[in-house]
């Protein structure tokens, strides 16, 4: 059946949405949160039927709830301000505004359900994720619970965790679900959430860049594997050198992406980044808020690219990883890692990419890593997204090169 409300159509048996004659991709609970929705016929559903109903009534927290809603608002072209399509009713719960007008597709029709135009369907969102994650804790030096999972069968490949990520998210969002599925084919994939984020102890330490390469250690003895491949992307590059200056013999291989070696506190003054306090300020001011102008630049900065969908993403995973405060914090720990010293200590095949027009971590970054770290190879990628996008056709370079590297 497909249902038809403004813009929209909802086809509920190949579970998809289509706004405008474009396919917009959704997340499982996503799909399911809008579908009793539009079911509902105008009905306040309540905060506890919605658990039921979306998570099979299991225990979830007020902000993942509120980063689902804020996400199936932005498929929809709804927003928290407008409420067009869904409305918040103080202490009750939720409604579903537009009126509908089902139908029922003819057996033999095939084409996607549209307006008056129908434009062809978006490749699919490759994911090899199980709706459900099998998360475990490892203990780290000092005691903080670092959440992991791992995915998948062959050489071990460790995705260093960063500032964005959250295990249960990350597999299903626009943005990072690609990439995990692409690195897990034919890989062990293990990965984790950041201390302070994510699923991992949000009370952390957060004093400086040993504490962050302890917690892969922690996982890496927790997950079995003594020697692994790398794969670290922007402040998780110095994260992944101090480990390898530390624990030299564990790396096998090692792949940067828009990774640096002086965070922008040791650059300040050469007129190469959006300067600290600028940063934070925006941070502090729009965290999580799709119509702020924080979300704006943001997305500007690190994905200029990024579709509607993918910004959508970007707000509802900062809903759920962790709070402004911490998000503030942490910006400030790792605008000062330094990790020049470690340079001449670490000896191991790397595959440094950096995108030209990378306006997070400037070019001048990973040419420095490259050239200081023994046995680096640099790859200058056309591009000017810090977080590359699936559909970027830089993304696609830098797996297939990481495919051949990782496998050589």
């Amino acid at each position: 059946m497909i249902l038809r409300f403004g813009p929209c159509a909802l086809d509920l048996d190949r579970r998809q949405l289509w706004r405008d004659g474009q396919e917009v991709h959704l997340e499982p609970q996503v799909f399911d949160l809008i579908a009793h929705m539009a079911q509902s016929g105008g009905a306040v559903v309540s905060k506890d039927r919605l658990v039921e109903v979306v998570w099979q009534g299991l225990a979830v927290s007020d902000a993942t709830i509120a980063a689902r809603i804020s996400a199936a608002r932005a498929a929809l072209g709804d927003s928290g301000k407008q409420q067009a399509v869904l409305r918040t009713i103080p202490r009750r719960g939720l409604a579903f505004v537009p009126d509908l007008v089902p139908q029922t597709p003819p057996a033999s029709d095939t084409t996607a359900p549209a307006s008056d135009t129908t434009a062809p369907a978006a490749p699919p969102i490759p994911t090899t994720l199980p709706a459900t994650l099998d998360v475990s804790y490892a203990l780290s030096a000092d005691g903080t619970a670092i959440a992991w999972t791992a995915q998948g069968c062959g050489p071990p490949l460790v995705r260093i965790g960063h500032w964005l990520s959250h295990l249960e998210m990350d597999g299903q969002s626009a943005i990072w679900g690609p990439l995990i599925a692409r690195l897990g084919q034919g890989r062990r994939l293990i990965r984790y959430d950041l201390r302070g984020t994510g699923l991992s102890a949000r009370d952390a330490d957060l004093s400086g860049i040993d504490v962050f390469a302890e917690d892969l250690a922690a996982v890496a003895d927790a997950a079995g594997t003594e020697q692994f491949d790398l794969f670290a992307a922007s402040q998780a590059a110095p994260v992944a050198i101090r480990f390898a200056a530390r624990w030299p013999d564990r790396v096998r291989r090692l792949v940067v992406v828009g990774g640096y070696v002086e965070g922008r506190a040791h650059r300040a003054g050469r007129g190469e980044d959006l300067d600290e306090d600028t940063m934070l300020a925006m941070i502090r001011a729009g965290w999580g808020k799709a119509d702020s102008p924080f979300m704006r630049a943001f997305a500007t900065l690190f994905a200029p690219d990024a579709t509607r969908q993918q910004r959508a993403d970007l707000v509802a995973m900062q809903l759920s990883t962790t709070s402004a405060d911490t998000a503030v914090a942490l910006r400030r720990v790792i605008d000062r890692f330094d990790v020049r010293a470690d340079l001449a200590k670490v000896a191991l095949p790397a595959l440094i990419f950096h995108a030209s027009g990378d306006a997070i971590q400037p070019l001048s970054q990973g040419q420095k890593l490259a050239a200081h770290l023994k046995g680096a190879q640099f790859v200058r990628l056309d591009s000017d997204s810090h977080m590359l996008l699936p559909q970027d056709p830089a993304w696609a370079e830098m797996l297939d090169r990481t495919d051949a590297f990782l496998n050589d």
